[in-house]
């Protein structure tokens, strides 16, 4: 991969959690200097759509489809006066489209009537609109306004946290809890940023590439598969 691994200054058996989760994080810091946002987006509202869009679909895919999208629809008022049914085409390749083309213009229509036209800077404010959960909170308030309310949550962060021994729950919300926990405030956006393209490049869900893995040692899940396929290929 071409980075430099931090130098270790705890071993897994001797740390606690939360000095193994800053060791994780600041050699995270260390492989992916320049992560961040993938989603392609000018606006807030545009950053909310994306991610919304993003649901059960890669972020690349999403990028192939906001350009014509926001071009069509640029903001929230012409979102909320779409055509529903040429919304539906427009992000149709998203998957869910349906239920996505509708909970978008719902959301802007919530957003032009109830806050102006602007999307909100709050929590709680957010999770009033149609399709927004709290990870889709977290990036926009992360991005949109450089606010860290919470820790995204997304597919990689929840199998990453449960691989890496930061959590034993699967509910994203309550893993959200033990990781802010664990995490300097600061940091919080920064980690979910990271651990996602780590787990894209490296911790895959089917075949993680724990021998390659600058995290194996910090890892109780990859020190297991390591030393198992260790054995395996000693038999052979």
């Amino acid at each position: 991969m071409g980075a430099k691994v931090i130098p270790v200054s705890v071993t897994r058996k001797s740390s606690s959690q939360k000095q193994r989760a800053l060791e994780i994080l600041a050699r995270l810091q260390g492989l992916y200097p320049d992560a961040t946002c993938s989603l392609n987006y000018s606006t807030p509202v545009q950053l909310l759509v994306a991610t919304i869009l993003s649901a059960q679909c890669t972020d690349e895919r999403v990028n192939k489809v906001t350009p014509a999208l926001f071009a069509r629809f640029p903001d929230a008022a012409s979102l909320a006066n779409a055509d529903l049914e040429e919304l539906e085409i427009l992000v149709r390749s998203t998957g869910f489209y349906r239920n996505k083309a509708k909970n978008i213009q719902a959301a802007c229509r919530m957003i032009v009537k109830e806050f102006d036209s602007v999307v909100p800077q709050e929590m709680e404010q957010l999770l009033q609109l149609p399709g927004v959960a709290r990870k889709t909170g977290n990036v926009v308030l992360a991005h949109a306004y450089g606010i860290n309310a919470g820790v995204t949550v997304d597919t990689h962060v929840k199998r990453l946290s449960q691989r890496l021994g930061l959590t034993k729950f699967s509910d994203p919300v309550r893993i959200e809890k033990d990781l802010m926990k664990l995490l300097p405030r600061p940091d919080w956006e920064n980690w979910s940023i990271r651990l996602i393209y780590h787990g894209r490049a490296v911790c895959k869900a089917r075949s993680p590439l724990c021998e390659a893995c600058y995290l194996h040692d910090l890892c109780p899940t990859g020190e297991k598969t390591f030393i198992s396929r260790k054995s395996e290929n000693t038999i052979e």
